[in-house]
């Protein structure tokens, strides 16, 4: 069952209508046993629920956590004992145990790793990729006691062709999805930084990444933002301070020259 708090939303899922464009109208129509539902009492029948809410950031680039926390709430509401709470979202390392699992304690009434469990498995997917989609790209996964652990790993290795890896701990998955995105986030503004040099000195900034691999195996990396989920993920980590900077500002247009 797919749910979600925007009855608009839901009501296009229905007629075979993915907003996202990440889901066509003829594999909607194939998924027969796939239902959708914008009513808390309709989840009351499941025992594993996966939470996929964004983490945006507020105007300080910290975490917020309201979309996260107000879905453990809607979970809260209707879990049951045995119950499993696998979460997605992009999150600094403890955030799954520290924050959401208290909230689903106190809206449920029952206690953490006796009466219900908990999951971790950081999503992963490429908005408008058509070639790397859900089943082609590896899974990170851990559950709260070594048992979910192994559960939440066959649940997903059940539809992931591409394999999966059951992380030792929730927060070590958490820490992996932090650590992913900012590695990508680096390789990124670097070279949207060489970009804007190579410009200046009249070189094809596509041309130079091809040479490159041919010749070290550098990875695929083009310019860009990245997508929204690495400026999350970015904003997780302590900003470290003073870089320096061993370009002129003649050389750089990046930056302004100092007055």
């Amino acid at each position: 069952m797919g749910f979600d708090i925007k009855s608009a939303r839901i009501a296009d899922l229905r007629e075979g209508h993915d907003a996202t464009r990440e889901v066509t109208p003829e594999e909607l129509a194939e998924a027969d046993g796939l239902t959708f539902a914008d009513d808390i009492e309709a989840l009351r029948d499941c025992s594993v629920y996966i939470v996929t809410v964004p983490t945006p950031v507020d105007g300080h680039k910290r975490p917020d956590l309201t979309p996260l926390l107000r879905a453990s709430e809607t979970v809260g509401r209707v879990l049951k004992r045995g119950d499993v709470v696998i979460y997605g979202s992009t999150v600094y390392p403890g955030a799954t145990e520290e924050d959401c699992v208290p909230v689903l304690e106190r809206m449920s009434g029952l206690r953490f790793n006796e009466d219900f469990f908990a999951g971790y498995s950081p999503e992963r997917i490429n908005p408008g990729d058509k070639e790397h989609r859900l089943p082609m790209i590896a899974k990170v996964t851990s559950g709260s006691t070594p048992e979910v652990a192994d559960f939440v790993d066959a649940l997903y290795a059940s539809i992931i062709t591409a394999g999966t890896h059951k992380a030792p701990s929730i927060r070590v998955a958490e820490a992996a999805k932090v650590i992913e995105n900012t590695q990508r986030d680096l390789n990124i503004a670097l070279v949207n930084e060489l970009a804007m040099i190579f410009n200046r000195m009249g070189i094809d900034t596509r041309g130079g990444p091809r040479g490159g691999r041919d010749e070290m195996e550098l990875s695929a990396i083009s310019t860009g933002s990245g997508g929204r989920a690495l400026h999350r993920g970015r904003s997780l980590l302590p900003d470290p301070q003073g870089r320096g900077d061993r370009l002129s500002p003649a050389d750089h247009p990046g930056r302004p020259a100092p007055e």
